[in-house]
């Protein structure tokens, strides 16, 4: 990472060298091409998506059919901001350029070879024996084989089909089924169990063995590509699964809820008196691409606003971890903890900011474990509040957060984590959450639970803690996320229960829970938020200095700017995002050159747009409770 850093450090130097006006010049007009005081950012992408058909024919998956469901454009919003009504934009805008692309039969014979040499004999899982056992299902598997599926993906990244560039975003659909070669499989992701309880959640679970996976970083500790690849790829003749209960072709309804789920069969059930009618699987294929792989994965909104509630953008964030210690004998911040682990994981998705981790013991006081019993109750432990149950913790942590702040202003910003340890007796619902302050929408503080029946079902807090600070820095699911077309923010139920298959990804914010890292696709789209958020910073600082004053600084940062905005467009993000914040910084030299005070102006600009916010209705913001639901997949064998 060291290294990394460094790299782009030295090219930032070289190109703003280069092209930025010297120190002093001043800038025609006082007007500047990239820089825009008060306004937005600017950032466009021409966003290459590879599609990559194998074992599908044309015939079978049509150019027009599966065209017709694409989006041809998207702006990510702040997912959070719409809990209130606000239709909050990044500043960015991004052009998909799709390339469909049929393999021909040489690659499909060489890579059906490969997945046979990979393919191990294995009893079915409990899923395949539950789809055998219904009177609808086509036909009978017979056999099962397992397939790793990291290296499928390290396969398919390193040997593509002519004219296919996989270090840009690119999907693989792959049907095996009709083939004399063909085997009944599963893919699994085994090797890398919860560092606090050493479960194995691949190698344990039927319900994580999987028919898609992708988005492994060049640098993963278990399974690194070595270097910088794009890749997803989705099997409908892998399976039938639990995690898109595709593999239940009788209910209607498979979650429960009331509603009709649309989910994709295997690929046999696409044929008259199945599932679905064969001519539904172009549009079905379409459908994944654009509401899981672009919308949940490649190109996504953020959850919370990824600059974070502080008066400047912060460059060191202490994991500022409290716990609540109610299991009796048990010191569960010590046993259950991996500081260096939470520390390691996060730096790779911030890797510009210092991070540090520390944590406090605290008993589970009378009136906190009141607060606690009734968010799980739904009684509101302050209720002159008006607010209702489930913010019970925020606000009882909100009106003791003065005794958890122990940096001594060593750090720019502490970020609150509250570690709920509950007695045997408790069986606690969910793993954790990432609240907001529910006045506008800015993320607040993480909430992480721990019991004997947690432990027991294979999870301590480390990656309980990983997960909601990702959620806390900006970072969604990827399965729930937001379709810019339409305007809708969207989960894994009803017509999009198929959003589910957007786990099976190398993401630490997935609930697969098979790996305990951010992935290419987090990595990318967090470069590409903090571009926005530091471009966005730059408009508002400069806004606050006087017209005319510090112009060759101003210029300075205008011209990084536009370094940024070509860096992006030509997908180097993790560049962009440096320059973007060098830009902030020239205009911090700016305001201060000037008697501005950065802070002041920046904590007066932040009253005034939460009190904007603020107007809005209050509304429950647990759309994205981390949860143990026994009807999910979460918790199934």
């Amino acid at each position: 990472m060291r290294r990394t850093g460094a790299f782009i450090a030295l090219l930032v130097a070289a190109m703003v060298g280069a092209s930025a006006t010297p120190a002093g010049a001043a800038a025609p007009s006082h007007r500047y091409q990239f820089l825009d005081p008060g306004g937005p950012p600017r950032l466009t992408e021409t966003v290459p998506v590879n599609v990559v058909f194998v074992g599908y024919e044309p015939g079978a998956v049509g150019k027009a059919a599966f065209s017709g469901e694409l989006a041809r454009k998207y702006e990510p919003v702040v997912r959070s901001r719409l809990t209130y009504d606000v239709v909050e934009k990044l500043g960015i805008t991004y052009k998909y350029n799709y390339r469909l692309k049929y393999a021909d039969k040489t690659y499909e014979d060489r890579f059906f070879k490969q997945l046979s040499k990979l393919a191990k004999p294995a009893p079915l899982t409990q899923y395949q024996t539950a789809y055998n056992a219904q009177a609808g299902a086509v036909l009978d598997i017979t056999a099962n084989h397992t397939i790793d599926a990291p290296s499928v993906e390290k396969y398919l990244a390193f040997h593509p089909p002519s004219g296919v560039d996989t270090r840009r975003n690119t999907v693989y659909f792959i049907n095996w089924y009709g083939r004399s070669d063909f085997k009944f499989h599963v893919y699994t992701k085994t090797g890398e169990p919860d560092p606090d309880t050493g479960y194995d959640f691949g190698a344990n679970r039927d319900s994580r063995k999987m028919i898609a996976w992708g988005g492994t970083t060049a640098d993963d500790e278990e399974t690194g590509l070595g270097s910088t690849r794009r890749v997803w790829f989705h099997d409908l003749s892998a399976g039938p699964e639990s995690w898109t209960a595709n593999y239940d072709v009788t209910n209607a309804d498979v979650d429960g809820d009331g509603e009709a789920d649309y989910r994709m069969p295997p690929i046999w059930e696409y044929t008259a008196g199945g599932f679905r009618a064969p001519g539904a699987l172009a549009g079905d294929l379409g459908k994944i691409t654009r509401f899981v792989a672009m919308n949940l994965l490649m190109t996504t909104s953020p959850l919370y606003p990824v600059e974070l509630p502080t008066a400047e953008p912060p460059r060191s964030i202490n994991i500022d971890s409290n716990t609540y210690e109610g299991w009796p004998g048990v010191d569960a911040s010590a046993k259950y903890t991996k500081p260096k682990l939470v520390v390691q994981e996060l730096s790779e998705l911030r890797w510009r900011n210092k991070l540090d981790y520390d944590n406090q013991d605290f008993a589970l006081d009378a009136k906190n474990r009141e607060c606690y019993d009734g968010f799980e109750a739904g009684v509101a432990c302050y209720p002159e509040s008006g607010l209702p149950a489930d913010a019970n913790l925020f606000l009882y942590n909100r009106d003791n957060l003065d005794r958890t702040k122990d940096d001594g202003n060593k750090v720019d910003y502490e970020l609150p984590v509250f570690n709920y340890v509950l007695p045997p007796d408790v069986d606690p619902s969910l793993l954790g959450y990432a609240d907001d302050d529910w006045a506008t929408g800015n993320q607040s503080y993480v909430f992480n639970f721990l019991s004997q029946s947690i432990v027991e079902s294979g999870y301590g807090l480390s990656t309980t803690t990983i997960h909601e600070v990702g959620h806390h820095l900006g970072m969604s699911h990827p399965h729930d996320g937001y379709d810019s077309e339409t305007g809708v923010d969207y989960g894994p139920s009803g017509d999009t229960l198929f959003a589910w298959s957007g786990d099976e990804s190398n993401s630490m914010m997935s609930y697969i829970d098979v790996n305990w890292d951010f992935s290419q696709f987090d990595r990318d789209n967090s470069d590409r938020f903090l571009t926005a958020a530091y471009w966005e910073a730059a408009n508002r600082l400069a806004a606050t200095i006087p017209n005319g004053k510090a112009r060759g600084d101003l210029a300075a940062a205008d011209a990084r700017l536009g370094l940024a905005k070509a860096a992006f467009a030509k997908h180097e993000y993790r560049v962009a995002y440096a320059l973007a914040e060098a830009a902030y910084y020239k205009v911090f030299g700016a305001a201060k050159k000037t008697g501005v005070d950065p802070s002041s102006a920046a904590r007066a600009m932040a009253a005034e747009a939460t009190a904007e916010r603020a107007k809005a209705d209050v509304k429950s913001p647990h759309e994205f409770i981390d949860t143990l639901d026994p009807q999910g997949p979460r918790a199934q064998p």
